[in-house]
């Protein structure tokens, strides 16, 4: 029984700790394989653990929840006592500014209603076709890819860029996309190092370190203030249906609009988390397909099928129930945000266990979406664990790889529209056979590869004209 915040909790049984070495905890393990670690915690103390890392004086002691309830509990039913204080979100704040990612309270809220018109599901529909001109851009590349092997790691980071830079900036997506490419990053490894550090020296310390990330930070800064005053110069008379002539124009009589700094937060934000979610979702999809043929082969006649020659458009959606399932699997199996971190503000429980005030709680879709209690058998590949009916009969948050409660992703049917529509066009124009058969992963700001993703790649109708030939 999970008991609430501000309802006179007990004190509940101790939560049970992961040994590690003396002095230091499971700091090692942590900087090692932070993944590998949540998941021994739970297959070897359950689903709320308590892990340290770190010398006397500077310990990190983390409270991970593994079950769909608890976690459940943190972002939604108690969602108002699980906040994004702790020091990684802070890092985030620093460089990537107070956006929705990481803005609390009342600014918050002003900005998700200001922001909620933009994203609606007819208004996402929209950008169907800015999606599918960058898809057969990388698909018209890899017909001079060498051997015929691209590194599907490398090109979705690429597409999904390409995409969501467009839908941002429009005709800006050029100057924008390559900026973002190179600045990116220095900035994300930046923010891992600080955020994960024990203790960090000042960033106006002029450090390599601190004067890289800094550089990186004016020149992609520079380029959206750049645009931003663009947009706002054409004021009324600009005709651009891109998001940030959008943004640029929202605006209520309770709520205002975003001046130029929180415009480009939110641009930041969402060029964060709009590319390398996407981006992780369609690499480990096309990669466990080349990896699994038959399951390769039924999307790929479902795709057939419903579209035949023509291009996707938003409402292929509900026609592709197959290919669906298929990027639901490999957000199960990798989802783009492996870990989520929340402190408790007051002492609470989950389940029989009490969490204390202050506590930093993590949450980790890595280890829940392998849960054996709800997903047998759970690192196999089976999309038939999505089917409605699979859906139905398991907890709410067995699966969340788009968070949850108040604060779920805002932009979740943006990314499966991407992610469907994106697939469809590459199933139906190449067969996907796997180079690296096992991929080594990490967690990042996202899921992260630590090594290629390579697929031989070969064009299918090349494959038909051939055999036309040969007959």
């Amino acid at each position: 029984m999970a008991v609430g915040a501000n309802a006179g909790v007990d004190a509940g049984t101790e939560v049970p700790g992961l040994a590690g070495v003396p002095l230091l905890g499971s700091l090692f393990e942590l900087k090692s394989d932070s993944l590998g670690t949540y998941l021994r915690a739970r297959q070897r103390h359950g689903d709320v653990v308590r892990i340290t890392a770190g010398p006397p004086g500077l310990r990190a002691e983390l409270y991970c929840v593994f079950s769909p309830e608890g976690a459940q509990q943190v972002l939604a039913s108690e969602a108002a006592n699980f906040r994004k204080e702790n020091p990684f979100y802070q890092e985030v704040r620093e460089s990537f500014g107070n956006g929705l990612l990481t803005s609390q309270d009342e600014d918050y809220l002003r900005q998700r209603r200001l922001v909620q018109p933009l994203f609606t599901r007819r208004r996402v529909d929209g950008y169907a076709g800015a999606v599918a001109a960058e898809t057969a851009s990388v698909l018209a590349a890899w017909e001079e890819a060498p051997d015929g092997v691209v590194d599907v790691s490398d090109e979705m980071m690429h597409l999904a860029l390409r995409a969501v830079a467009r839908i941002l900036f429009g005709t800006d997506v050029e100057t924008t996309a390559d900026v973002v490419a190179r600045c990116f990053p220095v900035i994300t490894d930046y923010v891992l190092r600080r955020g994960y550090s024990p203790a960090n020296i000042p960033r106006h310390w002029p450090t390599p370190g601190n004067k890289r990330a800094a550089a990186a930070m004016d020149e992609l800064y520079g380029v959206c203030d750049k645009i931003i005053a663009e947009r706002r110069g054409a004021g009324a008379d600009s005709p651009g249906e891109d998001l940030l002539t959008l943004l640029a124009a929202a605006k209520s009589s309770d709520d205002g609009e975003f001046d130029a700094g929180e415009l480009r937060d939110q641009i930041l934000i969402f060029l964060l988390a709009g590319h390398e979610t996407t981006a992780t979702s369609l690499c480990f999809a096309l990669h466990l397909l080349a990896r699994h043929p038959e399951q390769q082969d039924r999307a790929r006649e479902e795709i057939s099928r419903v579209l035949g020659d023509r291009t996707p458009e938003a409402a292929d959606l509900d026609r592709l129930p197959y290919l669906t399932q298929v990027l639901k699997e490999a957000m199960r199996l990798y989802p783009a945000a492996p870990v989520i971190g929340r402190k408790a503000v007051a002492a609470t429980r989950i389940g029989e266990y009490a969490i204390p005030a202050g506590a930093d709680v993590i949450l980790a879709p890595w280890v829940t979406h392998r849960h054996p209690g709800h997903w047998p058998d759970p690192d196999r590949f089976d999309p038939e664990r999505f089917t409605p009916e699979a859906e139905a009969a398991r907890p709410r948050y067995a699966w969340f790889p788009f968070g949850g409660g108040p604060r779920a992703c805002i932009g979740q049917h943006f990314s499966m529209l991407e992610s469907v529509i994106a697939l469809a066009m590459i199933l139906r124009a190449y067969e996907f056979e796997a180079v690296d058969t096992e991929i080594p992963v990490g967690a990042g700001i996202t899921l992260r590869t630590n090594g290629p993703a390579r697929c031989r790649v070969s064009r299918l109708d090349s494959r038909l004209d051939d055999s036309r030939q040969d007959g």
